[in-house]
């Protein structure tokens, strides 16, 4: 009789062994793996704004997803960048007309990627850049 119980439990308590075998391996090689792994930020831009006359050029970096650098509010930047979708990867369109009006000499030159694709852009506060430059309030400070 005690080989008949042994033999009707012996796949459920192999089986039960087998799980708890699987899920202890699995959590210790997800836990090993990302403490050993940087997270790398899927924005990366280098920022700078000049042109406010009697002042210098303002230069900081930007990181996002997760939010970082040296930039004055990183998480707020990076919340308006996102907001905004892909505008400084995006070129303008060709034989868009402008209205020739800046609301003022600032330029803000943005290099870096972006999800993966390299940007190297230069906005003006006016003409074509005018909503955008409005849009990315937080990101050029």
């Amino acid at each position: 009789m005690k080989l008949s119980i042994v033999r009707a439990y012996a796949p459920r308590v192999l089986a039960a062994a087998a799980c708890i075998a699987a899920a202890a391996a699995c959590g210790s090689t997800t836990q090993s793996a990302s403490a050993k792994d940087p997270i790398i930020p899927r924005v990366s831009l280098s920022i700078t704004v000049s042109g406010t006359p009697g002042s210098p050029a303002q230069h900081w970096t930007l990181t996002c997803d997760p939010a970082g650098g040296t930039h004055p509010d990183p998480a707020a930047a990076c919340a308006d960048l996102l907001r905004t979708g892909d505008p400084v990867v995006a070129p303008q369109p060709k034989g868009l007309e402008c209205p020739m009006i800046l609301a003022s000499s600032k330029v803000a030159v943005i290099q870096g990627t972006y999800f993966g694709r390299p940007v190297n852009t230069t906005i003006r506060d006016g003409g074509c850049d005018f909503s955008l430059w409005a849009r990315l309030g937080q990101v050029l400070g």
